[in-house]
């Protein structure tokens, strides 16, 4: 772990050090996967409580509470970050809480108190995203800039590899039908887990933790950090100095400006499908943990090749261009997921008499559903990881830890405001499908606004 690089030596780290940098995405992507979106989160709504609307208006408060602070802490984090070097401590002491959080998750049982999930969701969501602002502050200092595009792309597949295979393993083994007690594989669960009693959804948190120690260790044995700069009180009084400087300073770089605030909105409307996606289908269907697990294994494949070919995609054409076209086709997806539900899709355009259908998926509404969500799969990890490269691509290596501090502001600053809405125009419609609609209007003003942004960002703001 005291593997160092200075400001001054070369951005290239050795092979095994890039590795580590990326297993931390595969190492991490599990919470997401398995306890946000497709099992924990669906188990949440529909079978810890029996108020599938509040509940899902619960877990979206939830979101909005740790959007907000994250949004003020992160950038702070960030700026505190460069001026004492290393990364690696405060990655270990947020990574202590997660692991904590996620293993209390098993307390959850049906019927008891929602505000303990809720609270320990809030720490570990918070504690994700801080390490993720120290951990993608490295990577300007590991590869050139041709390749940060691509390696991010396949830090980001690699995530989804690590979280398809934890999903995979959850709804083969442990995942199971509450009414015959089985798996998919028609087995007993593993553990003796008992579906009834919510234990198989409820041990994805203990399971993701564990995956998440284990993992992240490559990344303190074997990438080099930043070399030790100021003892923390000093550190914590520049870095407020020198965010301050960084918010002024953003008024005379327009480009990156621009570039965060389309960030900020359109991030919005992704933060919203991943946190909201699972629960929506979740309660419109009544998909049990075992169904929204294949979902989740259907969309994570997707995601892989997704963020494979956008790879090769940025390193060709650029993160801007990859960014647009992960939005459109998120557009697309959002329409279409909103336009579905049972017996019809495309807002009624297509109906289906799917009366007397049993069986996994059996229905065509579910089916389109599925269709739609596939077309999430495709763009959603390229949109993050692009954006991670565009602003790579455009601040040096001794500014990266401040100014991936202000992008995760950018990503989290109004991301409550996603949440937000769908719960107040679930709350007030009764609808979920009106509060997950909201989500077109992030995607669409982002993605106006990144089109008519300069790119790279450094470029434009150099030649101001």
């Amino acid at each position: 772990m005291t593997n160092v690089v200075s400001a001054g030596q070369p951005r290239k780290a050795a092979d095994r050090g890039v590795i580590g940098w990326m297993l931390f995405d595969w190492a991490a992507q599990p919470f997401f996967t398995v306890v946000t979106t497709f099992i924990f989160g669906p188990y949440f709504v529909s079978r810890m409580t029996s108020d599938p609307v509040s509940a899902q208006a619960s877990w979206s408060n939830m979101a909005t509470i740790s959007s907000i602070i994250i949004a003020l802490l992160a950038p702070v984090l960030g700026s505190i970050a460069d001026r004492s070097g290393s990364r690696k401590p405060w990655i270990a002491f947020f990574a202590v809480a997660k692991i904590i959080s996620l293993c209390l998750l098993w307390t959850a049982a049906p019927g008891s108190p929602v505000i303990i999930p809720l609270i320990l969701m809030i720490v570990a969501s918070i504690s994700a995203e801080f390490s993720i602002v120290f951990n993608d502050s490295m990577m300007p200092r590991l590869v050139s800039s041709e390749d940060v595009g691509r390696i991010s792309n396949i830090a980001w597949g690699m995530g989804y590899l690590g979280g398809i295979i934890v999903l995979i393993g959850v709804v083969l083994f442990i995942a199971a039908n509450p009414d015959t007690g089985l798996t998919l594989l028609g087995q007993r669960p593993l553990f003796g887990l008992d579906p009834v009693a919510g234990e198989d959804a409820r041990i994805t948190g203990p399971l993701s933790a564990m995956w998440y120690f284990i993992f992240i260790l490559p990344m303190f044995f074997f990438t080099p950090d930043a070399k030790r700069g100021l003892p923390l009180g000093q550190a914590v009084r520049s870095g407020f100095g020198d965010l301050k400087a960084t918010l002024h300073e953003l008024k005379t770089r327009p480009a990156i400006t621009r570039f965060l605030i389309a960030r900020m909105i359109y991030q919005d409307g992704v933060n919203g499908l991943l946190i909201l996606g699972g629960v929506f289908a979740a309660g419109m269907f009544g998909w049990s943990t075992m169904e929204i697990g294949v979902y989740g294994i259907i969309l994570n494949v997707v995601a892989i090749g997704g963020c494979i070919g956008a790879g090769y995609i940025d390193r060709g054409f650029g993160s801007k261009f990859t960014v647009v076209m992960s939005l459109v086709l998120l557009l697309i997806a959002t329409v279409g997921i909103i336009s579905t539900g049972p017996g019809f899709t495309l807002f009624g355009a297509l109906e289906f008499n799917d009366t007397g259908s049993v069986g996994l998926f059996s229905t065509a509404a579910e089916k389109a559903y599925i269709f739609f969500g596939t077309l999430v799969g495709l763009a959603f990890g390229p949109v993050q990881a692009s954006s991670r490269s565009y602003l790579a691509r455009s601040v040096s290596i001794e500014e990266a830890g401040r100014y991936f501090g202000i992008y995760a502001l950018s990503g989290r600053a109004t991301s409550f405001m996603a949440t937000l809405s769908f719960s107040i125009l679930t709350y007030w419609s009764g609808s979920a499908r009106v509060g997950m609609a909201s989500m077109i209007f992030y995607l669409a003003v982002g993605l106006f606004i990144l089109a008519r942004t300069p790119y790279p960002a450094s470029d434009a703001d150099r030649s101001i």
